[in-house]
């Protein structure tokens, strides 16, 4: 029976290199994969996930305005797909989150989804909320904090390295924009 699952985790925790890993492991198994990603997410291209790893695959993009089903039997017209793998899913609207629970509960197809929970004022994103409340398996992929400490926040940093507390919910960037902290660093790191 297939699931729905969240699999999320701070900056730097290798939710893309999971995603990714996982893709390779059905394709050698000789099964369908669709890889997608919201438009949102440009950083590395428009149709690329890559990981800070160095692994990369297409895939195919979601606009906010997309039907992610009847994109799903537009393309199962040309392959069979056993498994969809969606990248960075915070971005999601959560109409779309509820199309891809809508593809695990009627066409028994898997969908495992990868991204953050929260933004850089640990705010849930709202397709990460949709997925917390809908998911069958939800999972933390962990990472560490500077102090050794488990990282949960996603810290926003400017250019010379402050915790940013202000701006739009949506900035992208990699190690140059966000360090994954604990929250105590967190607070302390804002209190300075």
């Amino acid at each position: 029976m297939a699931k729905l699952y969240f699999k999320y985790g701070a900056m730097g925790s290798s939710k893309t290199a999971q995603a990714l890993i996982t893709k390779f492991n059905y394709e050698e198994k000789n099964m369908g994969v669709w890889l997608i990603k919201p438009s949102t997410d440009t950083r590395d291209g428009a149709d690329v996930v890559r990981s800070r790893a160095g692994l990369e695959a297409k895939a195919d993009i979601v606009c906010p305005d997309n039907d992610i089903c009847k994109m799903l039997d537009k393309v199962c017209e040309n392959k069979n797909i056993d498994v969809v793998i969606a990248d960075e899913c915070q971005f999601f609207t959560p109409e779309q989150i509820q199309m891809l629970r809508k593809i695990v509960d009627d066409k028994d197809i898997p969908v495992l989804c990868f991204g953050l929970r929260t933004d850089f004022l640990t705010r849930l994103f709202p397709g990460s909320m949709r997925l917390m409340e809908i998911a069958d398996c939800i999972e933390e992929i962990k990472t560490m904090c500077h102090c050794g400490r488990k990282a949960t926040v996603n810290a926003r940093i400017d250019e010379t390295g402050r915790v940013v507390t202000q701006g739009s919910q949506i900035m992208l960037g990699g190690n140059d924009s966000y360090v994954a902290m604990c929250h105590r660093c967190y607070k302390k790191n804002i209190e300075e």
